[in-house]
């Protein structure tokens, strides 16, 4: 920005003050076409923030999730620094990408809706831009050591949800076997059966099933959303009802619980404009308005299946019948023989300043 790159130029914010920029016209024009430029970035920028509530799923194997002031717990410090990654690689993300590429560098259009490879990566862009050797390939090299970290972790959550399901009777039985070390070798298979349909990739008409992919997972995510503010808001009644202090958790959400009807109302309108350009004059799309919507009516469709088939009733429970402690006497029990142990072993003597740092960083 202040002219630190091989060809000094100090470029600044002169990308946010080309015509159009920095809200460019979509769709229709003028207010209108900048409202609807910022909701079409938002429902694609949907798909990108699946995953930060996936941590909860570590807490099945972790060895102190919970944890105490003395020993912190994974699972709280995890949670406590969620926020701050998503302002980190997001946020700031975003505003790197604005400040570096043009809205309509030839690059990035001619590349955008490819699908095929790196070269549409904006960051990439700037770097060949910039004229900037070695970097591009450096930025390629993190995108796929990226990619593979996530379809790691992705495959993991996966795989466990799947044999949670098993064990809990949602699901076929055959995925509650495991290795004789625990491992669920026929989920595991299962998602990485899934993760084959990367190899569309090499497809020239990847474009189109990458996108229904994205749309059908990008509505799974929100409705997901929707469905655990919704699950908070009855944890939350239940809490107050049943007098138990919230102040004893070793994680505590901001703004309670105004912020969660605030999220819900967001993410139930997210819901209803995530194909909403079919419903526009001439944009009409069978294709789209199905992998925009067919997840919504799936959910809805096993809900009632499921209710049916296994004649279970149609209720709320009510906040003072919800059960908040089965379970929470073996917790408490696992968790004083693993802090009686660390006791005992004289270790660890808290944690140095260094890892609380990276606590608090990442």
């Amino acid at each position: 920005m202040v002219g630190g790159n091989p060809k000094h130029d100090a470029f600044g914010f002169r990308n946010w003050r080309i015509d159009g920029a920095p809200l460019n016209e979509y769709i229709s024009t003028g207010a209108s076409g900048n409202f609807q430029a910022i909701l079409g970035a938002t429902i694609n920028a949907s798909f990108t923030i699946i995953g930060p509530e996936l941590l909860s799923v570590v807490a099945g194997e972790a060895q102190n999730p919970r944890g105490t002031k003395k020993y912190p717990g994974s699972m709280a410090i995890a949670f406590h620094t969620v926020i701050y990654r998503l302002v980190i690689f997001y946020v700031l993300g975003a505003l790197s990408v604005g400040i570096l590429v043009a809205y309509n560098d030839k690059s990035l259009i001619n590349n955008s809706g490819s699908g095929s490879n790196a070269s549409s990566s904006p960051y990439v862009i700037a770097m060949v831009n910039l004229g900037i050797k070695g970097l591009p390939d450096l930025i390629n090299a993190v995108i796929i050591t990226a990619a593979f970290s996530a379809g790691n972790s992705f495959m993991y959550c996966s795989s466990r949800i799947l044999y949670a399901m098993s064990t809990q009777g949602v699901a076929p039985r055959i995925f509650s076997a495991v290795t004789k070390n625990g491992v669920p070798i026929y989920c595991i298979g299962v998602s990485v059966g899934f993760s084959l349909l990367s190899l569309m990739q090499l497809g020239t008409g990847a474009s189109n099933a990458l996108g229904y992919i994205v749309s059908l997972c990008t509505g799974s995510q929100v409705l997901n959303y929707v469905y655990m503010a919704i699950a908070y808001i009855g944890f939350y009644r239940a809490v107050k009802v049943q007098n138990i202090n919230r102040d004893e958790f070793v994680y505590k959400s901001w703004f309670q619980p105004y912020s969660v009807y605030f999220t819900l109302f967001f993410l139930i309108a997210m819901v209803g404009v995530l194909g909403y350009t079919v419903f526009l004059p001439g944009n009409w799309s069978i294709d789209e308005f199905l992998f925009s919507y067919i997840m919504l009516f799936t959910s809805i469709f096993i809900a009632i299946c499921w209710k049916v088939f296994k004649k279970t009733e149609f209720k709320f429970n009510k906040p003072q019948e919800a059960d908040l402690i089965t379970g929470l006497e073996l917790v408490e029990q696992h968790e004083y023989e693993y802090f009686s142990k660390l006791e005992i072993e004289g270790k660890p003597k808290g944690r140095s300043w260094l890892l609380r740092f990276f606590d608090w960083l990442f």
